[in-house]
């Protein structure tokens, strides 16, 4: 099983960036897909972004297209999410996912996850 674990959250001004990252480890990540998955209070787990680990192939959930962008790094077995022109709305836990098959924007369908990194974004 793998050990994912996220760092970078934050508070952040409205219209601000942050980068968040999620250190793998605990096995080879060949045939693994890697996704960030976010949960706003009293809302259900939302997909927002998905990285195929071996093509770097990525997808987004639709309202976030453009805004933020999902990459990693094979030799720190890292992946990121960079975040821009950020809102409120983006307010959440964020979480880093993984499952060894193809990208899903499901958030059930993955299978290892890490502890989560709170994002605020004030106004």
């Amino acid at each position: 099983q793998l050990q994912l674990v996220e760092s970078g959250g934050g508070l952040v001004q409205a219209g601000g960036s942050l980068k968040l990252s999620c250190v793998v480890s605990g096995g080879r990540l060949d045939y693994y897909a890697m996704g960030w998955i976010r949960q706003a209070p009293g809302n259900d787990r939302e997909f927002v972004a998905a990285i195929n680990w071996i093509t770097g192939d990525t997808n987004y959930a639709d309202v976030l297209k453009g805004r933020f962008t999902v990459s990693r790094d094979k030799s720190r077995k890292t992946v990121y999410l960079q975040m821009s022109n950020l809102s409120p709305e983006d307010t959440a836990v964020y979480y880093c996912a993984a499952r060894r098959s193809t990208r899903s924007i499901f958030p059930q369908e993955y299978t290892d996850w890490g502890q989560g990194t709170e994002v605020t974004v004030s106004t």
